[in-house]
């Protein structure tokens, strides 16, 4: 082969390597200081893992994690609830949840608050943590809500007397409570909402989402799924 040809089939080459290598590793985010969200960056590798693709995962602020993953700067959100695909549109979900949360409202004991529906949530001061979407949803067109960093910061907040109400997912609350020694805090007597939670992919990375959907499926079907939600809950749990 003549060097004229040679070096145009080493380019092409090194291009196709080059495609293979990015093809076989994928950059997610997740939003930062969740449980849930610590619970999926166990979960979403042990899926990827099975297809051979290498992921990292960069834990983030929730509104920069969104628009990260729908500039497709990286490669998507490993957990987000349904109607986070119908605001980031150049994602794309998985058909199948993998794991769900609980929208909760955690009180101080003793307070006068009394809670039996999203309506009367209006009626109080409120804290959630920025840009998760289940507490940004239920506090839609509500005015006397304060977003928080963390959900340390919000239930320091409620303990203070600063907020009425902190919102977040049941077993985030609860982790956080019993971490900080807060006695004196205690979820309402049932959630006021149950979400399944997906995975997103940006849609350049289209083809991926049936295999990624039949892993998810099989997992569910076999119980692997759910032996390994226990063994990443008692993971974050005692890593808190």
């Amino acid at each position: 082969m003549s060097s004229s040809r040679v070096i145009p089939f080493l380019l092409m080459l090194i291009g196709i390597i080059a495609n293979f290598s990015a093809a076989t590793e994928l950059h997610f985010v997740s939003i930062e200081k969740l449980v849930e969200q610590e619970v999926g960056r166990v979960i979403i590798p042990e899926i990827y893992n099975k297809l051979g693709i290498k992921i990292t995962i960069a834990p983030m602020p929730g509104k920069r994690a969104q628009q990260m993953a729908n500039s497709g700067a990286i490669d998507g959100e490993i957990m987000r609830i349904y109607s986070y695909g119908d605001e980031t549109l150049n994602t794309i979900r998985i058909p199948t949840p993998y794991y769900y949360l609980e929208t909760m409202a955690f009180i101080r004991q003793g307070s006068n608050v009394v809670i039996h529906s999203s309506e009367d949530l209006k009626k109080y001061r409120l804290a959630k943590v920025r840009g998760v979407k289940h507490t940004n949803k239920i506090t839609l067109n509500m005015i006397n809500v304060h977003d928080v960093d963390s959900t340390e910061q919000m239930m320091q907040f409620l303990n203070s007397g600063h907020v009425d109400v902190a919102l977040t997912n049941t077993l985030d609350g609860v982790k956080i409570i019993e971490k900080l020694g807060l006695s004196n805090i205690r979820p309402i007597d049932k959630p006021l909402a149950v979400l399944d939670l997906y995975h997103y992919i940006h849609k350049k990375h289209e083809h991926l989402v049936p295999k990624v959907n039949v892993i998810i499926i099989q997992m569910k079907l076999n119980g692997e799924m759910r032996n390994l939600i226990k063994d990443a809950e008692l993971y974050v749990i005692e890593n808190l």
